[in-house]
């Protein structure tokens, strides 16, 4: 099996100072650091002179204009992806969740991002964490004839997706869940012009979600987008449904990965980590 160079890029916040005592602590790690950040500014720079060759498509040149642009605000993870070989996952910052760095032997996370909800309009609720997965061989496929926005043209494609949601929020219930669906997925559908179907289409997504269904904290929802256009909904490990429709899979991507997303950064790692393999 073929395996190539690819860099996990994610968006992290900035890190407090450290106290002279961590400080202490942390220099026995300073020559794997060091090597580690050399590492990372090599593979940065191979990737950008790749991108600079072929500096007479405007594409490439916009996605090393953003490449360039957010490096100091993204950690890279370099490192060499056969999908036979074990990788250590990935942890969002804010909540401590971690998504395994590959799904299924084929699905690569590409970013990852937290949903947050208001509560009375006074306090900010962690609901889940989710994170963005696609599938390796047809992301190269899709990168080969790029000349557009990345995230938009990879939600209209038919590259095989999942969003993997956890759930972080200890009270949660499926019946929350469904309503909020009812309400983002029905305002997305509306958007992408569903048409007259809008209403059926969105009564068949959150039926899915039945009462009977517990979702503590730590349980995953995954929405699969696969090929062909069908969504393919599972809680836990279980499928619940499955809907063909090229609308409501554009829908649901553009909760996670939209302009108007859950979450901007989740949007970014995946900007990011796209126009990282252009070079490749």
């Amino acid at each position: 099996m073929v395996s190539f160079r690819f860099p996990f890029l994610f968006s992290q916040p900035p890190r407090p100072p450290l106290s002279a005592t961590a400080d202490i602590s942390s220099r026995s790690f300073s020559a794997t650091t060091a090597a580690v950040s050399v590492a990372a500014a090599l593979s940065f720079a191979g990737a950008g002179v790749a991108l600079s060759q072929n500096s007479d498509n405007p594409f490439l040149q916009r996605a090393l204009n953003f490449f360039a642009s957010n490096r100091n605000g993204f950690t890279p993870m370099w490192g060499s992806l056969s999908l036979s070989e074990n990788w250590s996952p990935v942890t969002e910052s804010r909540t401590g969740t971690s998504f395994p760095a590959v799904l299924k032997d084929s699905k690569r996370l590409l970013g990852i991002g937290l949903r947050r909800k208001a509560v009375l309009g006074l306090k900010n609720i962690d609901v889940y964490a989710y994170g963005v997965y696609a599938d390796d061989s047809d992301v190269k496929k899709f990168l080969s004839d790029k000349n557009g926005d990345l995230s938009d043209d990879l939600m209209e494609s038919d590259v095989s997706m999942t969003i993997r949601l956890q759930i972080v929020y200890g009270r949660l219930s499926i019946r929350s869940v469904r309503s909020a669906f009812q309400e983002s997925v029905g305002s997305r559908l509306n958007k992408f012009g569903g048409g007259s179907d809008n209403k059926e289409l969105l009564q068949r997504f959150t039926s899915q979600f039945k009462d009977e269904y517990k979702i503590p904290k730590g349980s995953i929802i995954d929405l699969c987008r696969e090929r062909g256009y069908v969504l393919r909904t599972m809680i836990d490990g279980e499928e619940v449904g499955s809907i063909q429709s090229k609308v409501l899979c554009r829908s649901i991507l553009d909760l996670y990965i939209g302009n108007e997303s859950f979450d901007p950064k989740a949007k970014e790692d995946v900007q990011l980590n796209l126009a990282s393999l252009l070079g490749k």
